[in-house]
């Protein structure tokens, strides 16, 4: 699959997620993404098992939980990972959650508008209001 169609392809399965998630009011389905090195916390654990094919992989502490995770690699970028808002929720131990929000990948936002939803009633004054063009 060429670079553009598998890109279109992502694109569309995105926009199927979105859909669906419209639709039934819950976010759980949304995919988080993360830095590839929030693995090496648990390549060094004792138990813990990694495995992986060319796009998915799974983290297991047997006895413990379990985490499967889309893999995304192309030549010349940095290798990330994606799973579900859902299964961070329900098979993440809390104990682990700050570990992973530290590799958060970051989307692009606006910063501004991140803090006014962060800090209700928070007014930004970054120009004069006008019109979209």
């Amino acid at each position: 699959m060429t670079s553009a169609a598998s890109s279109a392809a992502s694109s569309n399965l995105e926009q199927a997620i979105l859909r669906r998630v419209l639709r039934s009011g819950d976010g759980r389905a949304l995919h988080v993404h993360f830095r590839a090195e929030v693995l090496d916390r648990y390549r060094e654990h004792p138990s813990a098992t990694l495995l992986r094919t060319a796009t998915v992989g799974r983290i297991s502490i047997p006895g413990s939980w379990s985490l499967d995770l889309g893999i995304v690699e192309a030549p010349g970028a940095p290798t990330f990972l994606h799973t579900t808002l859902g299964d961070l929720l329900d098979r993440l131990p809390e104990r682990e959650r700050d570990h992973w929000v530290e590799h958060l990948l970051p989307s692009p936002v606006s910063l501004n508008f991140v803090q006014m939803r962060l800090s209700a009633g928070a007014c930004i004054d970054d120009g004069e209001p006008r019109p979209w063009e």
